[in-house]
């Protein structure tokens, strides 16, 4: 009997971890940066390459960094959405251009509308290392500390910001 039991509770216990792996979403993709405060960098503006953005001068608000490239098809998907988002001003949105060509960059944003208070160019991606960049767009939630409190693998959708970024930032510039 006992013969039996030890098999039986192996195979019971793989299909429970394959049915709590099943449940997860990719998307989530646990970032050991939740909770660290984000990268420092300093890089020059996507618009106008005499001036750059730096975090540090985020500090006191909560902010968005999304990751985008014009040569992302996710990127287009998710950019009406960020547009929609920028537009109700409830926090600045900064964008990371990742190892996109400046031209055209500029005229994707030209073409499809810029929601961002500024971007700045990443060309050869050390930034995105930094922060974890898995693939583009990714999007992170930026405390008033200078905190990342959330990121997002993937295109940001209206279901995500309603549901879980735009609670999660008035939570944070509540507190």
């Amino acid at each position: 009997m006992n013969r039996y039991l030890l098999p039986l509770g192996v195979f019971a216990g793989l299909v429970l971890l394959l049915g709590v792996g099943l449940s997860l979403n990719p998307r989530e993709v646990p970032s050991p940066l939740i909770g660290k405060p984000a990268p420092s960098f300093e890089l020059p503006q996507l618009h106008d390459p005499q001036q750059n953005f730096a975090p540090a001068q985020m500090k006191g608000q909560v902010w968005v960094l999304n990751v985008w490239a014009s040569w992302c098809a996710a990127c287009r998907d998710e950019h009406p959405v960020l547009a929609d988002f920028a537009r109700t001003g409830a926090t600045p949105l900064y964008g990371l251009n990742y190892k996109d060509r400046r031209d055209d960059a500029i005229a994707w944003l030209k073409r499809y509308g810029d929601p961002y208070a500024a971007s700045v160019v990443d060309a050869d991606g050390r930034i995105g290392i930094d922060y974890g960049v898995y693939g583009v767009p990714e999007t992170y939630v930026i405390d008033k500390q200078g905190v990342i409190r959330y990121k997002r693998i993937g295109p940001v959708t209206p279901a995500l910001l309603k549901e879980k970024i735009v609670p999660l930032i008035a939570e944070l510039n509540r507190g």
